[in-house]
């Protein structure tokens, strides 16, 4: 193996993969450290095996209305067992995906742990017991993070992260979430319509804490449909182990709910811990990130840090967005900065969540003056012939002098299939498009696609729907 390369990353996640990738295909000489299987979180405990258990309960749901279309089927049997394989094939599939690219693309990887010393000098301890030093004219650090974790609620048993649920080959009985943002929302979401009996446990207001109110209530109410118990400005305070497997977890003042499973949901922290950084300007702030400027540069010259090491969005594709800044930096050719608050946003529990730019409360915080259009999808024709009418699309618009809509600020979805639709107001939003432009657009009909387009046309003051 080699000892010197154009760029060594650390860290073989989104962030990581993707600029070893981008920048070998850019001419670089490449090499990766990754100390566990490549992919990092999103492909091995995150997004892709979350969404394969999502998928499980789309299609369970999917035969149970299945009357519906005229379809006779019994009642669907959930074999939890089966769902696990299947999630890992795909799984191992994506990660030999990945490692086909960088034998492909002539990246070589080092499958240990690295950590950066004075002169942009990378140690790894190799996983078979070796090691090896290698440098980099720079260096990325891309080492992701881990699950929060609370007092009196260590792993083992009952108590899960989103490591360990995404391990399971059956589905509890009864599942205690805590935490009810984005990955905590998808894991009720999942168990609740594999009839597993579940309760939501926040310690603010309401859950998905963030969102547009008027997303909020639908996924509320969607979610009190599947019987879903929502508790939220409670804080939990500990739990009892019973002798058949499962706990009482205690919150709030005095109250409590017995469970066979608790999923600890409350965010993830950076990993850092193991990037020794001695001999470095790398700064890292007392939260755990490593100190960046507009370009991911750390302090530290030639030395970069991307991901969920930095306190940006804890996005795969933020990640994907900052490895292409990076490389494109470094290379000289003056890239954009990444304009952070614009950035498209999903979350996949049913009904789904997409957005970006501001919702109409941030709006009103800001100071903007502004125009809100919303339309449902209960109206439109494709979502009525999917089965799936839940939800709304918002626009969020510049008000202007005249008082008519001008340009388009946020666009929020809730429903169907929405992070598959978020593209054309993602564009918007970060085209700085107006209303009257992009009401100009056509979409297809019929389609759910058509709704994006008619709240645009609502906001020109004329329209034929709705």
């Amino acid at each position: 193996m080699s000892d010197q390369f154009d760029l060594v990353v650390i860290g073989g996640g989104p962030g990581g993969y993707a600029a070893a990738l981008y920048g070998a295909s850019a001419g670089l000489n490449v090499a990766l450290v990754e100390k566990d299987a490549l992919g990092g979180t999103c492909l091995n405990r995150g997004c892709i095996p979350a969404k394969a258990f999502l998928e499980t309960a789309a299609v369970k749901r999917h035969v149970q209305h299945a009357g519906e279309f005229g379809i006779e089927a019994s009642e669907p049997a959930v074999n939890f067992a089966v769902t696990q394989e299947r999630k890992q094939k795909i799984v191992k599939g994506l990660v030999g995906g990945i490692a086909a690219m960088c034998k492909g693309r002539k990246v070589e990887v080092f499958n240990g742990t690295g950590s950066l010393g004075a002169d942009r000098t990378v140690s790894v301890e190799m996983n078979d017991g070796g090691s090896a030093t290698i440098t980099g004219q720079h260096v990325i650090l891309a080492t992701g993070s881990v699950p929060r974790l609370i007092p009196g609620f260590e792993r083992g048993g009952p108590i899960m992260t989103s490591d360990e649920v995404l391990d399971l080959d059956h589905v509890p009985a009864r599942v205690v979430v805590i935490g009810g943002g984005a990955i905590g929302c998808e894991f009720a979401s999942t168990f609740a319509d594999l009839d597993a009996e579940v309760t939501i446990l926040e310690g603010l207001p309401k859950i998905l804490p963030g969102l547009d109110n008027d997303v909020t209530n639908v996924v509320v109410k969607s979610f009190k449909r599947k019987k879903i118990a929502i508790k939220t400005g409670v804080k939990v305070t500990g739990h009892t182990p019973n002798d058949s497997g499962g706990t009482t977890v205690q919150f709030g003042d005095g109250e409590s709910v017995e469970t066979d499973a608790v999923i600890v949901s409350v965010g993830r922290r950076p990993f850092a811990d193991q990037l020794g950084l001695e001999g470095t300007d790398v700064k890292v702030t007392d939260r755990g990130f490593v100190e960046v400027d507009e370009y991911c540069r750390t302090g530290e010259p030639g030395v970069y840090a991307v991901g969920d090491l930095v306190d940006t969005p804890q996005l795969a594709h933020v990640g994907y967005a900052e490895a292409v800044l990076v490389v494109k930096h470094l290379l000289g050719e003056d890239p954009m900065p990444i304009m952070y608050d614009r950035v498209p946003w999903a979350i996949y529990c049913d009904p789904e969540v997409a957005w970006a730019g501001p919702g109409e409360d941030a709006a009103k915080e800001a100071g903007i003056d502004h125009v809100v259009g919303k339309h449902p999808f209960k109206f439109n024709s494709r979502a009525q012939i999917v089965g799936s009418t839940d939800g709304m699309v918002k626009v969020i618009a510049k008000k202007n002098p005249d008082g008519t809509a001008g340009q388009v600020l946020g666009v929020h979805m809730v429903g169907p299939w929405v992070t598959e639709q978020l593209s054309g107001g993602y564009l918007a939003v970060n085209w700085e498009a107006t209303v009257d432009e992009v009401a100009e657009f056509i979409q297809p009909h019929p389609s759910l696609t058509e709704l994006f387009g008619e709240t645009m046309l609502s906001l020109t003051g004329r329209n034929f729907n709705g």
